[in-house]
C-alpha cells in the first residue's frame, strides 16, 4: 500500500497520532456526573454517543486513571448533561485535575437517583449502568436512559484543536 498523491506521510500508531487526529474532529461537550462515597463527582467527556432508540441507550469512555473512575466504576447510575456555549468555564473546570468541580461557582442539585444534575445545562439526562467494556486504558461505559430534560436554551459548545468553542453558523 502506497500513500496518495498530495497526503501526509503517514505515522506508525500511537498515542500521538491518535491524539492529533481527534484535535481536527469536532466533538459536542458534555460532563458525566456519578454520585461517589466522598460526594459527587463529575467529568468533561467528549466522547458521547447515542447508541440504541430501543431501549434508548448511550455510550461515553472514561479513563480508569481518572479521579472519577472509582465512583462510575461503583455506581450504579449516572448523569449525562449537554453544555452550551456559555459554558466554557463549566466545562474547564470538569476538565481540570484537582479542580473543585462542585464547588460554589457550580451549580447542581441532587436528582434521581441520587445522581448530581447540574443547572442551565442545554439538556441532561439520567441513566442507568448497563455494562463497562474494557477498552485499553479506559472503559467504554453503556447506559439506558431512564429521564431526562431537553428544554435548555442556547447552542452547543464544541470541542476542537484542544479548545472550547461556540458553534458558527
Amino acid at each position: 500500500m502506497t500513500a496518495a498523491s498530495g497526503l501526509g506521510t503517514p505515522r506508525l500508531a500511537s498515542p500521538d497520532l491518535l491524539r492529533s487526529v481527534f484535535r481536527r474532529h469536532a466533538a459536542g461537550v458534555a460532563v458525566i456526573t456519578a454520585r461517589g462515597e466522598a460526594g459527587p463527582v463529575g467529568f468533561t467527556a467528549t466522547s458521547l454517543t447515542s447508541v440504541s432508540a430501543e431501549p434508548p441507550m448511550i455510550s461515553f469512555g472514561i479513563g480508569t486513571g481518572g479521579s472519577s473512575w472509582p465512583a462510575v466504576a461503583a455506581t450504579d447510575h449516572v448523569g449525562v448533561h449537554i453544555l452550551g456555549e456559555h459554558q466554557q468555564d463549566l466545562a474547564a473546570t470538569f476538565a481540570r485535575s484537582g479542580a473543585d468541580r462542585f464547588g460554589a461557582a457550580t451549580r447542581w442539585r441532587e436528582g434521581p437517583e441520587g445522581v448530581p444534575v447540574l443547572d442551565g445545562v442545554l439538556a441532561w439526562l439520567v441513566c442507568r449502568v448497563a455494562a463497562r467494556v474494557p477498552a485499553g486504558d479506559h472503559r467504554i461505559v453503556l447506559a439506558e436512559v431512564l429521564l431526562g430534560d431537553p428544554t435548555g436554551t442556547g447552542r452547543p459548545l464544541l470541542y476542537h484543536q484542544g479548545r472550547f468553542h461556540g458553534l458558527r453558523d
